[in-house]
């Protein structure tokens, strides 16, 4: 995909979610019925349930791309990896800003060490280690390739935030949009959901988009750089050099 095509998809997608993240905060303050047991503290739910959601994908992402990275060792496809980690950890941060909110609230504390908090800490802690990483050693490629074995053992984590509720005691309630019988909500909660949720992924992709074009653009940079200088670029990873 060229540059150009990179910046106007991420352009293009960024208006759509951002239009759609207008149109789901009407819904939440002025549509969506109250639930009846938590009253309008409830509300939270369509920010930080969307927003695990799309962190969820993003290092889904990040794992995909480090894999293919470790098999055929291709630049762009770092790149990738790199943006889509960069886009989970903000999601991250949204997911554990709105949860600490809904628990004062809900649970009466800022913070409690039940399963599914303590595993999402423990993920946003692991892609922080991603970026560490990748600037822990002198040579770029092995940076690249560690920061790679990170990305695929933290999305390992992914499946048991999603089952801790099931598997452990804890506070958290029990599922009740990803189930194998259907959501268990009212539509227009449900439609709430949705809505948040294609909204956030639009503008997670724009991101996502947007951050992948820099980092190739920064990469032509260097080589150029480098040539300046009267120097060879070095290959890419996966090339052999002439």
């Amino acid at each position: 995909m060229s540059l150009r095509a990179v910046r106007w998809g991420g352009i293009g997608l960024g208006v759509l979610g951002v239009g759609l993240t207008i149109l789901f905060h009407w819904q939440v303050f002025f549509w969506v019925p109250t639930e009846a047991s938590m009253g309008i503290v409830q509300r939270i739910f369509y920010i930080h349930l969307p927003a695990a959601w799309v962190a969820f994908f993003a290092f889904g992402i990040v794992a995909i791309c480090s894999a293919v990275y470790l098999w055929l060792g291709e630049e762009k496809v770092d790149h990738a990896a790199r943006a889509a980690a960069e886009g989970g950890m903000i999601f991250t941060t949204i997911v554990l800003t709105s949860g600490p909110l809904w628990a004062r609230l809900a649970w009466g504390t800022w913070w409690t060490w039940e399963p599914r908090l303590t595993l999402t800490l423990l993920l946003w802690f692991i892609y922080l280690g991603y970026f560490l990483v990748r600037s822990s050693t002198e040579n770029r490629e092995r940076g690249r390739k560690f920061a790679a074995v990170v990305g695929i053992v933290g999305a390992l984590n992914i499946p048991l935030i999603h089952m801790s509720v099931l598997w452990f005691r804890s506070l958290h309630p029990q599922p009740v949009v990803a189930r194998t019988d259907g959501p268990q909500l009212h539509p227009d909660m449900a439609t709430t959901v949705f809505t948040a949720l294609g909204a956030w992924t639009l503008v997670f992709l724009s991101l996502f988009l947007l951050r992948y074009g820099v980092a190739r653009l920064e990469a032509q940079a260097e080589r150029r750089e480098a040539e300046g200088r009267g120097m060879a670029p070095s290959p890419q990873p996966g090339m052999t050099a002439p």
